[in-house]
């Protein structure tokens, strides 16, 4: 997690390294024998509309398989592009991965290597809500979803902007 690329929408705030320094703070491993740090997130009131607003905007990809073709025909596309102008990108966070918490070690293993091939432009996000309660959020009544990708950047910066006043609300004191 050490020097991670925010959106430029959020890099040019004065939360952004407040930020930075929550996502590290707030990462475990994804599964017992993993490596990846992936941040836990408390699925609160302002970060289910956030989602909800993403998938409102058709920005959200359902499950593990269809987020690896996506993101793979996007790297390709980026790949294509750098080639063609000759211009590397930077490497910043781009697009995020929503998860349940209550996946199996495998699922996680594949997650996480997912990750490593798309590093560092997506950023996990691990919920404490199992793949019944984030389906049903987003897709409805009786809907599983383990896995979310948001992607545009745009929906990305307002989910990590949601995360940060929440964690920033943490710690101010109610009575401040």
């Amino acid at each position: 997690m050490e020097g991670i690329l925010l959106p430029r929408k959020i890099e040019a705030l004065p939360l952004a390294a407040d930020l930075a320094r929550e996502i590290a703070q707030r990462s475990a491993p994804l599964w017992e024998g993993g490596s990846l740090p992936v941040p836990r997130v408390r699925l609160e009131t302002e970060l289910a509309a956030a989602l909800k607003r993403a998938f409102s905007a058709g920005r959200i990809v359902r499950g593990l398989e269809d987020a690896e073709r996506t993101l793979a025909a996007e790297r390709a596309g980026l790949q294509h592009a750098d080639r063609k102008t000759g211009i590397a990108r930077g490497e910043r966070i781009s697009r995020l991965l929503v998860l349940a918490d209550d996946g199996a070690p495998r699922f996680y293993r594949n997650t996480e290597s997912l990750l490593r091939r798309h590093a560092p432009r997506v950023l996990a996000l691990r919920l404490s809500v199992d793949q019944d309660t984030l389906g049903a959020l987003i897709f409805g009544a009786g809907q599983r979803a383990r896995l979310l990708l948001v992607e545009r950047k745009d929906s990305v910066s307002d989910i990590l902007l949601v995360l940060a006043a929440s964690w920033h609300d943490e710690q101010v004191p109610n009575d401040a």
